[in-house]
């Protein structure tokens, strides 16, 4: 039985915590080092640790069973924290930022276009657009793997989601996420938000990152709107929804483009930042890369590329994505604000209370994953995932508003993974490792340099 934290309410006190300023309260460490401020929080704290970050109470939960009372047992009670509401300038009310009946409504519209079927027909996409990016690379070339794998998946997320094939137009629109991504970062790390109509260069940027977004998705929204069919895309089934529990109504063009900018953005930086680590990990470790090596040559026999048919034999290769995501979590932190007074951990959290629940912190913890900080895609080989506490692992979130691309985003990592694998390897720098950096997700700082050398597949005559 796994340690549970006290269920025994404590009345009228305040869960332990680090002292803080007294106007900033614990900003200061958090901003130096986030990562390793929750981590030594949760080790000196425990399971719930109080916190401020200016006049904002957080309470930073380090147990799997503390993250299911938020995310299952009383998800009805709690809405997105304030970093995601700092989101909707750029997201507006799409799945990650919207609440109650109205976002209820969306996940139903959206669900369909996320169906397993659905998504299985994307693998042959995602597989070519790798192959078109590999016919540029070359044995012995230096790359930037993270860059590429940003420009790889922004592709394959325009022909997936709006059947457009954007490689002209891409630099342009990497360029406007990557500002609104940095717009993001800054409001959430200030005390008092910047007024997004102040004329000053931030809000400059970040309103002409947002015209050259929304000028490309509006276009394309409106050219479908006419066209009224089905092109085999994302986009054509969220046009094509009707609500069943309603009037039996679609989606606003403005509702579309709120979905669509936030599958945008969140279905090509998650995965690349994944695979960018995925190649770090395996760089640093030959001995697991040698073992991904003989499974892509077994299944892949002469060396032809994956389709989803191989995903049921590309097990090690699963377990590689699954480590990875354990390890370097891409999504490290997921916040939810209490609407009223709820029991947790046995503290009552006044009303307005923000609850923080790090992948980071929760993967790395020992009473759950021996040797935690440890890269061993073989822990995933016997069943521990049926083993663990639920919310001991949990890359996508969970709940109700589990992130509805999970089954995409784990497919394209693999697929993408083994695509590569099976004609490169990514050679890293000798003692060179990125820091991580977790802003909207969590990506390593100025990249990862890479040298290409050529493999040929093992011969299994």
């Amino acid at each position: 039985m796994s340690p549970s934290p006290t269920s025994e309410l404590i009345r009228g006190q305040r869960p332990p915590g680090p002292t803080g300023r007294w106007l900033s309260g614990n900003i200061q460490p958090f901003r130096n080092d986030r990562l390793a401020f929750l981590t030594d929080c949760a080790q000196r704290f425990g399971d719930v640790v109080a916190l401020r970050l200016g006049p904002r109470r957080i309470w930073a939960l380090n147990h799997p069973d503390l993250v299911e009372d938020v995310l299952v047992r009383h998800n009805r009670i709690f809405t997105k924290h304030f970093a995601l509401r700092a989101a909707k300038p750029t997201l507006g009310e799409g799945l990650l930022t919207s609440e109650g009946e109205f976002w209820r409504r969306q996940r139903r519209l959206s669900q369909p276009a996320f169906h397993r079927d659905r998504i299985a027909g994307y693998g042959d996409v995602m597989v070519a657009y790798t192959d078109r990016m590999l016919r540029s690379w070359a044995d012995g070339q230096q790359r930037d793997a993270q860059a590429d794998m940003m420009q790889l998946t922004l592709e394959i997320v325009a022909k997936t989601l709006f059947d457009a094939d954007i490689v002209k137009g891409a630099a342009d629109i990497a360029e406007a996420m990557e500002v609104l991504m940095v717009n993001f970062t800054r409001k959430v790390n200030r005390l008092v938000p910047l007024p997004g109509w102040l004329p000053v260069p931030e809000n400059f940027r970040f309103w002409r990152a947002m015209g050259v977004v929304n000028q490309t998705l509006d276009a394309i929204i409106s050219g479908r709107r006419r066209e009224e069919r089905d092109r085999g895309d994302l986009l054509s089934m969220l046009l094509l929804a009707s609500d069943p529990e309603g009037d039996g109504s679609g989606m606003s063009d403005r509702q579309l483009r709120d979905e669509v900018v936030t599958l945008f953005m969140a279905g090509h930086e998650t995965t690349a930042n994944t695979l960018a680590w995925a190649w770090l990990l395996l760089a640093k470790h030959p001995e697991i890369e040698a073992r991904l090596h003989d499974e892509l040559d077994e299944v892949l026999d002469d060396g032809r590329p994956p389709t989803v048919a191989d995903l049921p034999r590309l097990r090690y290769t699963d377990m590689v994505i699954t480590e990875t995501l354990r390890v370097l979590p891409t999504v490290w932190l997921l916040g939810r604000e209490a609407t009223e007074e709820v029991e947790i951990g046995g503290y009552k959290a006044p009303t307005g209370t923000t609850m923080w629940m790090s992948q980071w912190v929760i993967h790395r913890d020992p009473r759950w994953f021996d040797e935690p900080e440890t890269f061993l895609p073989d822990r995933w080989a016997d069943g521990l995932a049926r083993r663990l506490p639920r919310y001991a692992y949990f890359p996508f979130g969970g709940g109700p508003r589990i992130c509805i691309g999970n089954h995409f985003a784990q497919m394209e990592a693999v697929l993408l993974l083994a695509t590569i694998a099976r004609r490169f390897r990514l050679i890293v720098p000798e003692g060179f490792t990125p820091r991580p950096i977790p802003t909207m997700t969590l990506r390593p700082e100025g990249g990862l340099p890479v040298q290409l050398e050529e493999r040929r597949p093992a011969s299994n005559d």
